[in-house]
């Protein structure tokens, strides 16, 4: 409790706080005037709903997730059911060589990932150089949402992999051998048996998933100096940043984190609810 108090209520506390606030010049100093802190009210967050980099920043945001959460995620079943097949060899080093990616880094890997896309380093881009095609623009704004996506499946697959790979395990092995003897196929059982019962892992990983979306930060800012298609406000965390610490516009930046945050919930709960929905009339 004491953790928590100090580590999550105080933090959050504060943001709250803080975007109810504004700096603003009063009285006649010497520079013509003094910075104080005034209660703005609602003012803050005003501002974010009418903020048009704030807006743009996650409708870019959105095309990221579609792209993104979806492939991580049926990426992570496919091999999860691949490993979980019976005959399949090699298990152990299957799971650690999809999980490794995993554990490098986020800064790392966009880095590693940076030099791939980048014209002059690409491997991809000297192949089709090499044929006559021409440079890959993954960096440019028609392959940009691609290469990030591309970063995170990379890195996000493992786990996910990992988290449905083990609900697979706990399915009895009767029900698996049942199935068998009624002359369904391994396909068959995987689609119509498996999926099913991993079902609350697929819920778990997807809002994972969502989450990482809406946190998305450190991969363009890592790929930032390598083009031109990202700017200093390209993702919202990136705009949150930008007015904390560059423009010390703390108390906006404040009201923008806790506008994410709220949305972050109420985005979970929604798609947890459409879920239970979906789950109740398919029982029905």
């Amino acid at each position: 409790m004491v953790l928590f108090l100090a580590f999550t209520v105080i933090p959050v506390g504060y943001t709250l706080g803080s975007s109810f606030f504004a700096m603003r010049l009063t009285g006649e100093g010497v520079l013509g005037g003094i910075r104080t802190s005034v209660f703005v009210g609602l003012e803050n967050y005003i501002a974010v709903f009418q903020n048009s980099e704030m807006l743009a920043g996650l409708g870019r945001l959105a095309i990221y997730g579609i792209i993104a959460v979806p492939l991580t995620i049926g990426l992570a079943l496919l091999f999860a059911l691949l490993l979980d097949s019976p005959g399949v060899r090699l298990k152990r080093f299957g799971r650690t060589a999809i999980f490794v990616p995993y554990a490098v880094p986020g800064v790392v890997a966009a880095l590693l990932w940076g030099f791939m896309y980048l014209p002059e380093t690409s491997p991809f881009s000297y192949i089709t150089r090499a044929i006559g095609l021409g440079s890959i623009p993954f960096l440019e704004p028609e392959g940009l949402y691609g290469a990030l996506a591309n970063i995170s499946i990379w890195a996000g697959v493992g786990f996910n992999m990992l988290v449905i790979y083990t609900s697979l395990r706990s399915i009895p092995g009767e029900l698996l051998e049942a199935a068998r003897l009624d002359g369904a196929s391994e396909v068959q059982i995987a689609l119509r048996v498996k999926v099913p019962l991993v079902l609350p892992a697929l819920i778990l990983t997807g809002i994972f998933g969502l989450i990482g979306a809406l946190q998305l930060y450190g991969e363009p800012l890592t790929l930032k100096p390598m083009t031109n298609s990202i700017s200093e406000t390209w993702a919202p965390l990136m705009s949150i940043y930008r007015d904390a610490f560059v423009l010390d516009n703390l108390p906006e930046a404040a009201a923008a984190s806790n506008v994410l945050a709220i949305g972050t919930v109420l985005l979970s709960l929604t798609v947890l609810f459409v879920v239970r929905r979906i789950n109740a009339r398919a029982a029905r």
